[in-house]
């Protein structure tokens, strides 16, 4: 029986999987979708797919493993339907360490097949403000002990090196939490960027929120980054202000002015925007939001809420698959009538694709 890959990518990043195959789980936490293992289906299509979580068991995909290859299977009173799937392994660095000592697995992370990811400053003072993102678990990484609060420059490019070294990073994505300071981060950021780039010319993302001066914008185009993120999250401002206090005290005037002056600094298709679905908003907040976007030239990289456990939304149920399909294929019209591709994206996570399915869905 054929498989309808489009859909099993979406059922998978909103249902994730039963696990019945010897594997590594994946990360708990993070600043951004989380709690899964990468897998790369039929054709390339990469998926980050959870099995952690109470909403996982109610998945009708489960991984199994049989004579050392892995199969996506779905159980029916009338049928079985078997996909067979490649884990992306773990790489060697993560075995290895940095010249003072850190474990490389806790500066950066491979996500997808080729993306060496990581969080530049673990803590968001959103947090201690009690203003924090309900479904974010930025600082759930750092107490379980799976990470460190800062990345120095000079780590994370040890990290790099390993990583190139042992061809798994083609391109990068560096993140941040929020500070109350002006630059929002920045400034990390393009210390970061720097030390990379002095290091090889691999083309980097880097997201932050916007920063209350252009000129931070300016920097990190100025230290060699090559794509940025700025991620409003939702259109919805109700939503906005209930789910993200603290990210809902920046208006969004400032994230249009943000988003524009990035289109210059970055190129169209080089800017971009987390939306993420299911978070209590309507499909009209959605495309609105996402229109508004692609008119500018910005990339709205469309995703579906996960629960991430030990948040606030550890119990919340992400969207059905079904309105994540009819959102994508209204996004993906509107990506072309603006004339803009995802697929044109230089680096990070509109490149990677591997947490949403809008590049799948702009190919049908």
């Amino acid at each position: 029986m054929k498989v309808n890959l489009l859909r099993l990518k979406v059922e998978l990043l909103c249902n994730g999987g039963k696990l019945s195959a010897e594997i590594y789980k994946g990360r708990k936490a993070g600043a951004g979708p989380a709690g899964g293992r990468y897998i790369v289906l039929p054709g390339g299509f990469c998926v980050n797919t959870a099995f952690w979580g109470n909403f996982v068991k109610e998945s009708s995909w489960e991984l199994i493993e049989r004579n050392k290859n892995y199969f996506l299977m779905r159980k029916s009173e009338e049928t079985v339907e078997e996909v067979p799937v490649e884990i992306a392994p773990s790489p060697n660095f993560y075995f290895k360490t940095t010249s003072d000592g850190t474990p490389m697995w806790k500066v950066a992370l491979l996500h997808g097949t080729n993306c060496l990811a990581t969080t530049v400053y673990q803590k968001c003072d959103y947090w201690k403000l009690g203003k924090k993102c309900k479904f974010c678990g930025i600082e759930l990484s750092l107490k379980s002990g799976a990470t460190i609060p800062v990345k120095t420059p000079r780590q994370f490019r040890e990290v790099v090196e390993a990583a190139a070294e042992e061809s798994v990073c083609s391109h990068i994505t560096l993140t941040t939490g929020t500070t109350t300071s002006p630059d929002r981060g920045s400034i990390l950021l393009a210390e970061v960027v720097r030390e990379v780039k002095s290091y090889r010319n691999i083309p980097i993302h880097v997201q932050v929120e916007p920063p209350d001066e252009d000129k931070y914008l300016e920097m990190l185009a100025d230290a060699g980054a090559d794509t940025i993120g700025l991620h409003v999250e939702t259109f919805d401002r109700g939503v906005l202000e209930e789910v993200c206090p603290g990210k809902a005290e920046t208006m969004l005037e400032r994230y249009f002015e943000a988003w524009k002056w990035s289109v210059e600094l970055f190129g169209e298709e080089q800017v971009s925007s987390f939306i993420i679905a299911g978070l209590g908003e309507s499909d009209e907040s959605i495309l609105r939001g996402a229109e508004e976007l692609a008119r500018i030239g910005v990339i709205p990289y469309l995703i579906p809420f996960r629960p991430i456990v030990g948040t606030e939304f550890e119990d919340k149920s992400p969207p059905s698959p079904k309105r994540m399909i009819s959102l994508y294929k209204q996004i993906a019209e509107i990506l072309r009538t603006y004339g803009l591709n995802p697929s044109r994206s230089k680096a990070g996570c509109v490149y990677c694709g591997a947490c949403s399915a809008i590049k799948e869905t702009m190919l049908v």
